[in-house]
């Protein structure tokens, strides 16, 4: 391994530490240089320290490493996380800035412990930047991996800053989700024997509709309490018209080529699971209690749960068959399949994270309009969005190591997506004016459709 493989290798390393800096300059109402410095130095040196100690412990325990390390990271960034949102949510001001030497171990130990892998895999793959001894080579690596470690550290809590110093609660808000996602990720790409969520592609596109999510939610901190009806209409038509052509051509036409591919009759397998797909969503709406917060409709089971959750939990039914339909799509893309077209996985995820714009609005604003504080709407808003990233990588896993199944997969999510869509449509019909709302709806599901086909 030469300089440059080694510089690469140490940025891939520190982005773990980046995002987590970035976190801590969220939740941080102001950063001292000290509190910079501390940051750097506690990432970038345990970035560096980890990867000796691998190579110094040798081959030998590289096992138990690889066992332990991602259930290590994701205990501890999942407590911190939480924690944050906790603080964040609290009625209290104060708040714990976040840079004491217990906090700080327990972050930098979280995000550099799977760098104990790296310093083994230098026994079979020596450094070489100098003329001299192996392990003077691996002392000068591990001192380059500290020093970048610690210069993007640096970098990402001022990023960080910048934006939390004007929205502290969403951005501890965003911060802790940020690293409870992370820890979530290093534990499923352990898991996942089919390494799919190794490949930064697949991860990248499981992250896209989240970010639509936290843009959607974070609108409550431009000033606005509400939205115009008109807007609103066309907010509603155009997420409506996206989902649908999600559906019938990102989903049931895919699903019908995969099969008669492989020597089948498509039509009538996928006309079975697309009815199994619209039974199950029928399902979680008769079994969670919910509330469409724009037609004042509450449907599910009488319960206590508060107003705010009920709203979330009517998008959080939405996304469950966006995010098996994001997985889905990327598995075939993964894996190749001839009759899915390779640019699809990346429109589907754009797609998705534009209409996840407006349905993390619908969960924010109104909640804000009762008069919560705007962190606590943010937080609902970002919750919401979760079972997209998260069940589109656990379909991710199944389609690849089950990659007969994936056609009726898909089946059932575009049943599941068209039965969702469905429901929101009274909402624009039965307004007087509703030609924006239509044209918005037929504006959404061509776009997508071009896309597709492009």
């Amino acid at each position: 391994m030469g300089l440059f493989e080694l510089l690469l290798l140490s940025v891939g390393l520190a982005m773990d530490a980046f995002a987590v800096s970035v976190c801590k300059g969220l939740a941080a109402p102001k950063v001292t240089f000290r509190e910079f410095l501390i940051c750097g130095i506690w990432f970038g040196s345990f970035q560096g320290l980890m990867p000796l100690i691998g190579y110094l412990a040798g081959s030998g325990f590289e096992k138990y490493i690889s066992m332990a390390a991602p259930w290590v990271a994701f205990v501890i960034l999942s407590l911190i996380g939480g924690n944050m949102i906790k603080e964040a949510l609290s009625p209290e001001e104060a708040m714990n800035p976040g840079f004491g030497i217990r906090t700080m171990f327990m972050m930098a130990v979280a995000t550099s412990i799977d760098a104990l892998a790296v310093g083994i895999t230098f026994v079979a793959v020596p450094v070489k930047i100098i003329d001299g001894g192996s392990f003077i080579n691996v002392v000068l690596a591990v001192i380059v991996i500290g020093v970048i470690t610690m210069i993007i550290s640096m970098a990402g809590v001022k990023i960080g800053n910048i934006f939390g110093s004007r929205y502290r609660a969403g951005s501890e808000i965003m911060g802790g989700t940020i690293l409870i996602f992370i820890g979530l990720r290093s534990l499923i790409t352990h898991l996942d024997s089919s390494n799919t969520l190794s490949d930064n592609e697949t991860l990248f596109g499981m992250l896209i509709p989240l970010a639509g999510t936290l843009l959607g939610s974070a609108v409550i901190y431009a000033g606005k309490s509400r939205i115009s009806d008109s807007v609103r209409e066309i907010l509603l038509g155009s997420s409506s018209g996206i989902m649908l052509s999600i559906a019938v051509w990102g989903m049931i036409e895919p699903a019908i080529g995969g099969l008669k591919r492989g020597g089948h009759s498509g039509i009538l397998p996928v006309t079975g699971c697309f009815c199994l797909g619209v039974i199950i969503q029928l399902i979680l709406d008769i079994a969670v209690p919910h509330t469409h917060v724009h037609s004042d409709l509450t449907e599910g089971p009488e319960s206590r749960l508060a107003p705010e959750i009920k709203v979330m939990l009517k998008e959080v039914i939405h996304h469950i068959p966006e995010g098996i339909a994001l997985g889905s799509i990327y598995a075939a893309h993964f894996m190749k399949m001839e009759w899915v077209s390779s640019s699809v996985a990346l429109v589907l995820a754009v797609a998705i994270a534009l209409q996840n714009i407006p349905e993390a609005l619908y969960v924010s604003l109104p909640i804000r309009e009762t008069g919560s504080k705007a962190g606590k709407a943010f937080f609902m808003g970002v919750v919401s969005g979760i079972p997209t990233p998260l069940l589109g990588m656990i379909t991710v896993v199944v389609a690849v190591l089950f990659p007969g199944a994936l056609p009726y997969i898909m089946a059932v999510a575009g049943g599941a997506l068209i039965y969702t869509t469905i429901e929101e449509i009274p909402q624009i019909a039965s307004r007087k004016d509703n030609d924006k709302g239509a044209l918005a709806f037929v504006a959404g599901f061509a776009v997508i459709m071009m896309l597709i086909f492009l």
